[in-house]
């Protein structure tokens, strides 16, 4: 029986991780040896970090929303309350795009949710 060396399998493996380390410096993307590690630990920096840009912009959204309730005199706990209290959805993405770019509308979304507050606490 002849001997099977897997030949054609490890040379595809090895060239889908060369490809994958195209335009890494040097010998990270001519290496195997060397490219195995840096596309592994760029993989495992990819995961994490796309959960870390998640993290970021919500706090950078929540930055926003507060500059924005704070120039009209409310807080952003307040705010947040009362658009619960108004079931009014909108999400702080959107919220803080409004803030940005235009005042007026967060605007008339702040005072639909003071109102909302404001009518919670009464009753």
């Amino acid at each position: 029986m002849p001997r099977a060396t897997n030949a054609r399998a490890s040379r595809e493996r090895r060239k889908r991780v060369l490809d994958k380390a195209k335009g890494y410096r040097g010998r990270r993307s001519k290496l195997f040896r060397y490219a195995k590690d840096a596309t592994m630990k760029a993989q495992f920096w990819a995961y994490r970090d796309r959960k870390t840009r998640k993290r970021n912009f919500r706090n950078l959204w929540i930055q926003r929303i507060n500059a924005a309730c704070r120039q009209f005199g409310m807080s952003y706990s307040r705010f947040m309350e009362g658009l619960a209290a108004g079931k009014i959805e909108i999400d702080r993405k959107v919220l803080a795009d409004l803030a940005a770019t235009d005042e007026t509308a967060f605007k008339a979304v702040l005072d639909r949710a003071g109102a909302a507050l404001d009518r919670k606490n009464a009753a």
